[in-house]
């Protein structure tokens, strides 16, 4: 009897495609439910803050400006690419991005620990003008973010947007945050964020064990 039931499903294409829509659906929750658990559970570890407003404005930038399509912010625990961009990621590190930067898409390398790289002034020539500091370069230049200057109101409701959604920031940080992007522009602002990759965002030694999540 239990085969002519298959047999009946394999000969009508609308009850083999609602089977198969079953049948994936739950292997599909199966694999992402535990994912959405773990994601909800996961603390930030001590030495893992809020991003400062400068930095905020910064990593703000960086998305709207489509650096993401290019870079990821994820090193895979595999030999090649430890050995290339350092320790590999762990989820503690991006406890605070909304959204995340993990990904494998590399047009350009991976920005996971590029902070104290290189100096400031190579970060703002690199973002003017790509080729005169890499000469193979195919990244296109950003030379209008030395003229945006950043808007300290705006800054404040990001902040005040991020607590409602569970950033542990303070109103005394809020209200400090025109005084920290006074005349800064949009190019200083990605440049801190980029500086502060792989160096801000780390656990503390002693803590990361413990909390640092798993590897990608």
């Amino acid at each position: 009897m239990a085969y002519k039931h298959f047999e009946a499903i394999e000969k009508h294409a609308g009850l083999l495609g609602i089977g198969i829509a079953i049948m994936v659906s739950l292997g599909g929750l199966a694999e992402i439910t535990p994912l959405f658990v773990e994601a909800h559970s996961l603390k930030a570890p001590p030495g893992v803050h809020p991003y400062d407003p400068l930095r905020l404005a910064g990593k703000d930038v960086y998305v709207r400006e489509g650096c993401y399509l290019c870079h990821s912010q994820m090193i895979r625990a595999l030999r090649f690419e430890t050995q290339r961009y350092g320790h590999y990621s762990v989820a503690s590190e991006s406890v605070y991005d909304r959204p995340f930067q993990w990904g494998s898409k590399r047009t350009g390398p991976d920005l996971a620990r590029v902070g104290g790289k290189y100096s400031d002034d190579w970060q703002r020539m690199h973002l003017m003008n790509p080729r005169q500091v890499v000469p193979q370069s195919n990244m296109p230049g950003y030379p209008w973010l030395a003229g945006k200057k950043l808007d300290a109101a705006d800054i404040q409701a990001r902040m005040r947007v991020l607590r409602k959604l569970g950033d542990p920031y303070s109103d005394a940080d809020i209200a400090a945050a025109p005084a920290a992007v006074e005349g800064k522009t949009e190019m200083e602002a990605l440049i801190a964020y980029l500086q502060g990759l792989g160096i801000r965002n780390e656990a503390d030694p002693a803590a990361a064990p413990a909390s640092a999540g798993g590897a990608p």
